[in-house]
């Protein structure tokens, strides 16, 4: 395997990494806090809370250059439409999830324990799990996109 095949697979396999974690996120973790707020956000708060920010800070800038590297290293082949259209594409949900998904989350996810159901808050998260489902949705996609590049040659063809 050479160099720019290598560098798009373990961005492509960085990229899954994301996707794989936000679905097990939303099959494991987003139910249970979901489930009665704000009782169920017990899972978040003490010293031995979720930090689940110790996977999410690391893995995006990784993921982002990786991309960068990718997108040098196809410049001058077919692949480069795919790798610009998954990078602006992540780099913009990624936009949309500091301006909106974590600070509503943060909101959320401290607010008060209470053995109360609070109706609005169950609301904010109802809404937040939807629209998070919609953004993966869209990274969904934008992986298809990214690995679709990988069947397009990587030198430029005449």
């Amino acid at each position: 395997m050479d160099f720019k095949n290598l560098i798009y697979s373990i961005c492509c396999l960085s990229f899954a990494i994301v996707i794989g974690a936000a679905v097990y996120e939303h099959l494991a973790v987003v139910p249970q806090w979901t489930a009665a707020p704000p009782r169920s956000l017990a899972m978040f708060q003490g010293t031995y809370g979720l930090q689940a920010q110790n996977f999410w800070k690391p893995i995006h800038p990784v993921t982002l250059l990786l991309f960068v590297a990718t997108l040098y290293t196809s410049w001058k082949s077919a692949r480069r439409t795919n790798v610009l259209i998954a990078f602006v594409g992540y780099f913009l949900v990624l936009a949309v999830t500091a301006i909106y998904f974590v600070p509503e989350l943060l909101a959320i996810t401290t607010s008060a324990y209470s053995d109360h159901i609070d109706l609005g808050l169950a609301e904010r998260a109802a809404d937040w799990e939807r629209f998070s489902l919609i953004r993966l949705s869209c990274l969904v996609i934008l992986s298809i996109i990214l690995f679709f590049g990988l069947t397009k040659p990587k030198e430029h063809q005449p």
